[in-house]
């Protein structure tokens, strides 16, 4: 069948942002154009420029860095201090660069993407800035002593999808666009070269290629002193990978784990986290333990492993991070963290567990720097319990050195956690935030993801506290398969064929909060982004009846082209390919643009997405809306001109979605 909207997908035609351009008028119009909606609007950008917030870092040697976006520095600052300085009341920050100042000299809408800093001297970063929030980027060399960019020999990199990392000060990894063939059908990198300074970029010498079917390829260099090691690797698809070592003599040798396993090598050790069980010499390993064994004998073909994590039912693995000379794990036990240290010992693994979190908050290790020592930052919050920042040193206490501020009334206002059985049978957890005394159903907000192992748990949100809970809405998240709270088969068993689960799982929770009296399905309302937003246009046109709205955002929707779309072709381990009758037997069911109805009654929908979203094409966003407003259903479309996958270029960009969305969500469900 042709496609009438195809022309949706010219994302920069004058024909596609006319219609964007009348569309967004339509819905500013409709939702914004009140007092209502500004005070909304500046109560969420004062929470996200406020200087209270807690200015994350990461920890390198003797510095700290931080990135930081305020109402005086909207595009944002690159900062360092000391650690000493940091765990001060009002630390003092040494400003490296101001991107707004980058950017009004430059005449550039620059969006910062990240920086490189090259160890141990410090002198050196490759430092990353997209136009208007995209993921490709361009990279160029900063000097932190001069704070201004090399113009000797420097290691910039045009505008292209990239990865980029320091080998020495003369030297880096470099895969980019070299020109044709150079990148894979999903838009990634498909040759890692070695850059030496003082060479153009096309004579960059090749250390490994992939295939063109492949996600991407890359390669790095372990700098811990006396463990100096080059790596390559290949990503075959988005779960299964190989992975060598580049030896001096440029051949590769094989770190023969399986392709599905999440493989790293720290000091002498070979840690494997394999996705599916993994028989070794007779014994079976399941999915989702943690292995450990020694590097150097694990390649001369030793296969004793030691497991250090083993899952249950109930519990997962969340996060294995490093120290100098502790392993520390995060945990999840029916999606409530624990966090534990592992240390190697002559008689085996010791282990303990990290005390000093408080209860019932979602915790996780920030930043360490295993070169360094054996520090470590924490970071814990909880649905009503702002996040509070903990320094610590393995085997000393942990120490709360940084407190966000609370940004709405709590008090009186619970967290609870049920189970309700799928359609299958399996317990599906969820988490509902509510006031204390809700006298009956009460507008509800339902969010979810499920795709790609992504756990959800709780979390702190200012702007959900006082734009939903504060006016007595319900706040629920659900732990739908596809995500990873239950480890990897959580999220395989919902993969490909199995995608209907994610679907099924969903549509019992918001069943579940109809039955148990929480909500009504006229204030029922779903929301969710990216693969949520798939999962967003399945419960419209499969389960309507069970929302009075739904918000889907920077969404993927046309499962029969989306491989054919920007970094869609990386997703396919995940969804499957539509170009195969055998997998587009599946997709078909459940493809939200294949599967619209005109006869169908659907709950108004708000559909968002980004110009400048170079992952999630907006096609998908474009091409729905049109034809759902062809059929004569209700649906209202937002979509910025910048800001990528994430939306927003800016804190009042991001101030805006927001209130946006909570403006069309409480409207919607309270209608007479």
């Amino acid at each position: 069948m042709t496609d009438p909207y195809l022309w949706l997908e010219d994302v920069t035609a004058d024909r596609s942002l006319d219609w964007v351009r009348e569309r967004n008028a339509r819905t500013v119009g409709e939702y914004t154009e009140n007092s209502e909606f500004s005070a909304l609007e500046g109560r969420i950008l004062e929470l996200l420029d406020t200087d209270a917030r807690i200015p994350y870092v990461a920890l390198r040697g003797d510095y700290l860095y931080n990135f930081w976006r305020d109402g005086e520095h909207k595009r944002g600052i690159w900062r360092r201090t000391s650690l000493a300085e940091y765990r001060s009341e009002d630390p003092q920050w040494d400003v490296l660069l101001d991107v707004d100042e980058l950017a009004e000299r430059e005449g550039e809408n620059w969006v910062w993407a990240g920086a490189s800093v090259l160890r141990p001297a410090q002198t050196r970063a490759l430092l990353s800035f997209s136009r208007g929030g995209a993921d490709a980027s361009v990279v160029r060399e900063f000097d932190l002593d001069t704070r201004q960019f090399v113009t000797d020999n420097p290691f910039d990199v045009p505008e292209a999808k990239t990865s980029i990392s320091w080998i020495d000060e003369n030297s880096v990894y470099v895969g980019t666009d070299f020109g044709d063939g150079s990148m894979t059908d999903s838009g990634y990198p498909r040759i890692a070269k070695r850059w030496h300074r003082g060479t153009p970029l096309s004579e960059a010498v090749t250390v490994f290629e992939g295939e063109s079917t492949d996600v991407s390829v890359g390669a790095s260099y372990d700098d811990t002193p006396g463990y100096e090691r080059h790596f390559v690797g290949r990503s075959i698809d988005f779960y299964n990978s190989e992975r060598y070592e580049l030896l001096p003599d440029g051949k590769l040798l094989r770190i023969d784990t399986p392709d599905d396993a999440g493989t790293s090598v720290y000091r002498d050790w070979l840690t494997v986290r394999p996705r599916t069980d993994w028989e070794v010499d007779g014994t079976i390993y399941p999915a989702g333990s943690l292995l450990v064994t020694d590097y150097a004998d694990y390649l001369a073909g030793s296969r004793e492993l030691t497991p250090l994590f083993t899952p249950d039912e109930h519990t997962s693995l969340e996060q294995g991070t490093w120290t100098r000379n502790h392993l520390l794990l995060v945990t999840l036990s029916d999606v409530q963290t624990r966090l534990s240290v592992l240390t190697p010992t002559e008689t085996g693994w010791d282990e303990k567990p990290l005390d000093g979190v408080p209860e019932l908050t979602a915790s996780g290790v920030i930043s360490t720097d295993a070169r360094s020592g054996d520090n470590f930052f924490v970071n814990s919050s909880g649905f009503t319990t702002p996040a509070t920042l903990f320094y610590g040193t393995v085997g000393g206490p942990l120490e709360p050195v940084k407190q966000a501020p609370s940004f709405f009334d709590a008090d009186g206002i619970s967290v609870s956690q049920y189970f309700v059985a799928s359609d299958d049978g399996t317990e599906i957890p969820y988490f509902v935030v509510r006031r204390d005394d809700a006298d009956g159903p009460c507008p509800t907000l339902l969010y979810g993801y499920g795709g790609f192992e992504n756990s959800m748990v709780p979390g702190y949100s200012g702007s959900v506290g006082f734009a939903w809970l504060e006016r007595g809405g319900a706040y629920v998240v659900a732990n739908i398969r596809g995500g990873g709270e239950y480890g990897p088969s959580w999220h395989t068993q919902a993969v490909r064929e199995g995608r209907h689960k994610v679907f099924e799982d969903f549509a019992a929770v918001a069943r579940d909060l109809v039955a148990r009296g929480i909500t009504t399905t006229k204030q029922l309302a779903a929301q969710g982004g990216s693969n949520g937003g798939l999962l967003m246009g399945v419960m419209l046109t499969r389960y309507p009846e069970l929302f009075g709205a739904i918000v889907c955002q920077v969404p993927l929707l046309d499962m029969k082209r989306y491989h054919l779309l920007l970094a869609g072709a990386s997703w396919m381990a995940e969804y499957g390919d539509p170009d195969d009758p055998e997998d587009w037997k599946f997709i078909s069911e459940y493809s939200p643009y294949q599967n619209t109805s005109a006869t169908a009654e659907y709950p108004p929908i708000l559909v968002t997405t980004s110009t400048r979203d170079d992952r999630v094409h907006p096609g998908h966003a474009r091409k729905m809306t049109a034809l759902l407003e062809e059929q004569g259903h209700e649906v209202w479309y937002y979509e910025n001109i910048e800001g990528g996958h994430g939306g927003a270029a800016d804190n009042a960009q991001a101030a805006f979605k927001s209130a946006l969305t909570f403006m069309f969500l409480w409207r919607t469900l309270t209608r007479p």
